[in-house]
């Protein structure tokens, strides 16, 4: 099984970020524009559309408000495996920090999800900063 892990930081308070991750239907709009062109909730699940044109059913397994994470799955398509999480630290001077893991498989999809969690990364960092509130 492949496992990508990703940290980035990002100018921007925990509680700030966190308002945003946890919208999980507005990521379209919220966190990752562009990046995402669509998404909509479906019971326990949302469609995701992403900007090169893979559309993903992600099941939401967890909203986790005291640690801050939140972790979906999907499969279809290539993939007959994928878990992912993402968790935001406090970190000090009032920014934090952004970690992304995901697991998948088959092993040989490591390298296209990788790409994807790394543009995922760059436009998350850019509109959070953007959004973020100076206090």
């Amino acid at each position: 099984m492949a496992s990508i892990r990703r940290e980035t930081q990002v100018a921007a308070s925990p509680a700030q970020i966190w308002e945003v991750v946890r919208d999980i239907g507005a990521i379209h709009r919220r966190l990752v524009p562009g990046f995402v062109t669509d998404c909509r909730l479906e019971g326990d699940a949302r469609i995701v559309t992403f900007g090169n044109g893979v559309v993903a059913r992600e099941v939401i397994v967890d909203v986790d408000d005291a640690a801050r994470r939140l972790v979906w799955s999907a499969s279809g398509g290539r993939l007959t495996h994928h878990n992912a999480s993402l968790q935001i630290f406090e970190e000090g001077g009032g920014g934090s920090r952004l970690v992304w893991i995901a697991d998948l498989l088959p092993h040989e999809m490591a390298g296209p999800i990788a790409g994807m969690i790394d543009e995922g990364m760059r436009t998350m960092k850019k509109t959070l900063e953007a959004q973020a509130d100076p206090r």
